[in-house]
């Protein structure tokens, strides 16, 4: 099993009362409104960057290089959503509340000892379904992190939950040292909530329509608050479901700002008749790219934002883009025997991610400071789409790619705003036309793609659609690249040689991939 980053290329290449509305609690994150998961250590206080730096979903930087495992000891549900059907022992199904494998404690704790000892860049242990990680009285929740603790005392824990029951389970929360939690909050207003929770079990009794979307978000308000007047970072994650609740996500945003939610990440509904959910099934649409972009835009300002989740399986392991889960099942950690543990690749491999990080802070502001001068505010931002392999770098081939990240660059700087999944266009050493449509439909909406290599037929193609491909900052980093390939382009606009795309739209494959990196 090899390792998901090799070191040399970081070094080288590459029923509860809610509270009122008017209420805010301080933050447990940052109070500057310029605090997210884009930002560094210079926007926030040195304990939160020290909590987030290495986490992969709550640092856009970090999931370049570090990696995250979810362990599915948690079946149990306490609500049923529309988007949402469980699956215990798929192996071929790409979103959250799908598992391979449901494990004990026991073998979750033999599981993440195996994985650690292979994936040097991994950094967080997070339990996130495949059902609820509290419902049930969140037995093997606690059970797990209880001995990881004591195990593996260098990882992060993490969890996620619908926030029912999480009242109830602060102080064990706390107990732990359980530093990040997720909730999923889609609605401050029940009338909106009931359109998509048709019940929850709660008290010993099922609760349905406006009842049950009520006692849910007054324990997910009740249960953010709790969270961070202890100082635990919390992240909500919001499924934007066109027609339902997109136009309302501005009121969750604001709310959870008010109760101090460190970061607020709204991603696509993943709706496919295939999963057999109630959306699904009844041809509830997710959203366009565009229309996702939209609305994270219309945020801005509010809970600052997550833009690079993946929407993981509940069994996910390896960097966020890829998993590497089939390489750990039960039968193969059993065959493992005894598993000893050891954290020195990880201690190296973080030192050099450390040193590699803290020079690339000076070189960010150094380019978007040379953009300001030469471009100013004339010109309006672009999208590109990158190919990467991890490490902030240029590092993938056209064809190889199973996903491109989307950036915007303009003249303040370079951000991380999504990321769209793709078919690999080359296999076996041939292009296929079919796959190449379908790519350009996932970056339509970019002026260029970042590639460390692309042949002649998929150049013309994207140059037909008006997409430039750029080989020229091959194995460099992302956001100098893009910051000095927008200085060129601001020129040739400004002469009349080419002209600013604008009005596509891109389509969106939702889910994470499960593909083995070679």
């Amino acid at each position: 099993m090899g390792n998901v980053i090799s070191l040399d290329s970081i070094l080288g290449v590459g029923e509860l009362k809610a509270p009122a509305e008017s209420t805010p609690v301080e933050s447990s994150g940052c109070s500057s409104s310029s605090c997210g998961s884009s930002d560094g250590p210079a926007d926030m206080d040195p304990a939160v960057w020290d909590k987030v730096k290495n986490h992969p979903c709550y640092s856009e930087e970090a999931h370049h290089y570090f990696a995250r495992m979810h362990v599915a000891v948690a079946p149990a549900c306490n609500i049923q959503c529309n988007y949402c059907n469980r699956k215990y022992d798929c192996s071929n199904e790409s979103r959250p509340g799908v598992v391979s494998e449901k494990l004990t404690p026991d073998q979750a704790i033999k599981k993440i000892l195996a994985v650690a000892q292979d994936i040097p860049q991994l950094s967080v242990i997070g339990i996130a379904g495949p059902g609820d990680s509290l419902a049930a009285g969140a037995k093997n929740t606690f059970a797990t992190f209880e001995h990881l603790q004591k195990k593996a005392p260098d990882l992060k824990l993490c969890l996620s939950t619908n926030g029912l029951a999480l009242p109830d389970n602060v102080d064990r929360i706390a107990q732990y040292n359980i530093d990040h939690v997720t909730i999923t909050i889609n609605m401050v207003d029940p009338e909106v909530g009931a359109q998509i929770y048709p019940w929850i079990f709660h008290k010993h009794k099922r609760w349905t329509g406006l009842d049950a979307a009520k006692i849910l978000h007054e324990h997910q308000m009740l249960g953010l608050e709790m969270l961070t007047a202890r100082g635990i970072l919390v992240k909500v994650n919001s499924v934007m479901i066109p027609g339902v609740n997109d136009e309302h996500l501005l009121a969750v945003n604001k709310a959870v700002k008010a109760r101090g939610a460190f970061l607020h990440n709204i991603m696509p509904l993943i709706s496919d008749p295939a999963h057999g959910t109630h959306f699904g099934l009844t041809g509830q649409r997710g959203p366009t790219a565009q229309e996702l972009k939209v609305v994270q835009d219309a945020c801005e300002g509010g809970a600052k934002l997550m833009r690079h989740c993946r929407q993981c399986r509940a069994d996910a392991v390896g960097l966020l883009g890829e998993d590497r889960g089939d390489e750990f099942t039960a039968d193969k950690i059993e065959a493992m025997g005894e598993i000893g543990y050891d954290d020195e690749a990880r201690r190296t491999y973080r030192e050099h991610v450390e040193a590699e990080r803290s020079g690339r802070h000076a070189s960010k502001a150094a380019a978007q400071a040379d953009v300001q001068e030469a471009v100013g505010s004339a010109v309006d931002p672009i999208l590109i789409a990158v190919a990467t392999k991890g490490g902030e770098r240029i590092n993938e081939h056209f064809g190889h790619a199973k996903e491109f990240q989307i950036y915007e660059v303009g003249p303040q700087g370079a951000k991380f705003v999504g990321h769209r999944r793709v078919d690999q266009y080359c296999e076996g050493g041939s292009g296929d036309d079919d796959t190449l449509d379908t790519v350009l439909s996932a970056i339509n909406d970019c002026t260029a793609v970042f590639v460390a290599k692309i042949g002649g037929c998929p150049s013309k193609s994207l140059e037909s659609a008006g997409i430039e491909p750029v080989d020229r900052f091959a194995f460099e980093y992302i956001e100098e690249s893009a910051l000095a390939y927008f200085k060129d382009y601001a020129e040739r606009l400004g002469q009349g040689s080419i002209q600013a795309r604008a009005g596509q739209d891109a389509v969106i494959r939702t889910g994470a991939l499960t593909a083995k990196r070679a």
